[in-house]
């Protein structure tokens, strides 16, 4: 018989939801435009959701009209950024996950101290170069093992580490047990830095290909805690492969298949992992079980401000922003 096996939990974290929702409630508060600094969070769908509501995503602070609503990612940014669009008077708001500011927080007390930070992470990825952005003359981004004896350090020199926190738990335990063969005087964050959704799903995923001839992970392609979950099941010895939407489902990963895995990513809306289970379904797989892995009841709650649904600025609700009409930032 042809199964699915769904893993629980699986989609948005706590901190995608409040990164969504605040992109929203700026929408409804201030009506559009409102602008977004990157890709509120790596999902495609979630962008074309947000785009046909009146958000528009740019790439930097600049391409932001001078006192528009501007809306940091859940990915975090730099204090540069924030300086940039302080210059610009943009009417701010920061969907920065919470555990991310955690991180930028650990970032700033290391520095403080003298330290030179070694984080652990994509070079290219949002939350690497916002985090490294709060000490760039004093961060090193290390992105594997091998990084770490090419460090142009002393082994005696006063290091401190952190991680990106939608990271391989695997990956990141071997770099860091290579730092700590490494340096005499390392000290590391105050508890485990990677997400706790993250690793609730690589846990799952973990779960699936040990019962799974095949995983599928549901997630867009430049999400990193998406990736990182088809690299758990792979290292785990199943196959598996990323699917942004089901036009990415390809059928001959199927032959010889009996029973597939299905989890989906922390950005991913239910309604993806939905059509997915419909096609699997009309490929045969009809049969779907739900397995549990673990419990999550964390919830971030947006700033009160927009729980109140009161402006952070001045204009009117629909009314597009002009140089001529600065922010009353007090309100903020």
């Amino acid at each position: 018989m042809k199964k699915v096996i769904l893993a629980e939990p699986r989609g948005f974290c706590a901190g995608v939801v409040r990164a969504i929702d605040m992109v929203e409630r700026a929408l409804e508060i201030h009506g559009p435009p409102v602008y977004v600094r990157k890709q509120i969070v790596h999902n495609h769908h979630v962008v074309r959701s947000l785009e046909a509501k009146g958000a528009v995503f740019v790439d930097t602070e600049e391409e932001v009209p001078p006192g528009s609503v501007c809306v940091f990612s859940a990915h975090g940014v730099s204090p540069e950024v924030r300086s940039n669009a302080a210059g610009r008077g943009l009417d701010v708001i920061d969907a920065t996950c919470p555990l991310v500011s955690r991180v930028h927080q650990h970032a700033r007390r290391v520095t403080r101290d003298e330290r030179i930070l070694l984080l652990i992470g994509h070079a290219d990825h949002e939350e690497t170069e916002g985090t490294r952005g709060e000490a760039p003359r004093r961060t090193i981004v290390v992105e594997t093992v091998e990084d770490v004896a090419r460090l142009p350090l002393a082994d005696d020199t006063p290091v401190a580490y952190l991680t990106q926190t939608t990271l391989s738990m695997d990956e990141t335990a071997d770099i860091v047990e290579a730092l700590k063969a490494r340096f005499t005087d390392l000290v590391g964050p105050r508890g485990d830095t990677i997400c706790y959704a993250s690793q609730n799903r690589q846990n799952g995923v973990k779960s699936l290909a040990a019962q799974c001839d095949l995983v599928l992970v549901v997630g867009s392609r430049n999400s990193s805690n998406s990736l990182r979950m088809v690299d758990v099941a792979r290292q785990a010895g199943t196959a598996a492969h990323l699917v942004p939407d089901t036009t990415h489902l390809d059928g001959t990963w199927l032959d010889g298949v009996s029973t597939v895995g299905v989890s989906s990513g922390a950005s991913v809306p239910e309604v993806l992992v939905t059509q997915l289970l419909d096609t699997l379904g009309d490929l045969g797989f009809r049969d779907i079980t739900v397995e549990r892995t673990s419990v999550e009841d964390v919830h971030f709650s947006v700033p009160q401000q927009l729980a109140e649904g009161r402006r952070t600025g001045r204009r009117p609700a629909g009314a597009a922003a002009s140089p001529a009409e600065p922010t009353d930032r007090s309100a903020t």
